[in-house]
């Protein structure tokens, strides 16, 4: 699993089936520091999820498929967690 900072929503008016009735994210990546740490990209929410808040994501096909509880769905990433706090090793 990795963190990610919601940076806001994505609409789509025509989209495959699956995505019907799923709302889309765009996310960016970051460190548990809060940096960002990669290109932003598209994500499935299953956590009701809003822009600013980080979360925690699923970023491989089968273990998103399984979240959704569709082995056919045409889906990466999908998050599964909103994070309240990160209590980072100072050492």
């Amino acid at each position: 699993m990795k963190l990610a900072r919601i940076a806001g929503n994505v609409v789509a008016t025509i989209k495959h089936p699956v995505y019907d009735q799923a709302r889309l994210l765009l996310a960016e990546p970051v460190t548990t520091a809060g940096k960002v740490s990669g290109n932003a990209f598209i994500l499935v929410d299953t956590v009701q999820a809003g822009p600013g808040d980080v979360v925690i994501y699923v970023d491989e096909g089968n273990s998103a498929r399984t979240v959704l509880k569709d082995m056919q769905a045409p889906v990466r990433a999908v998050a599964v967690g909103i994070v309240d706090a990160i209590d980072r090793d100072k050492a």
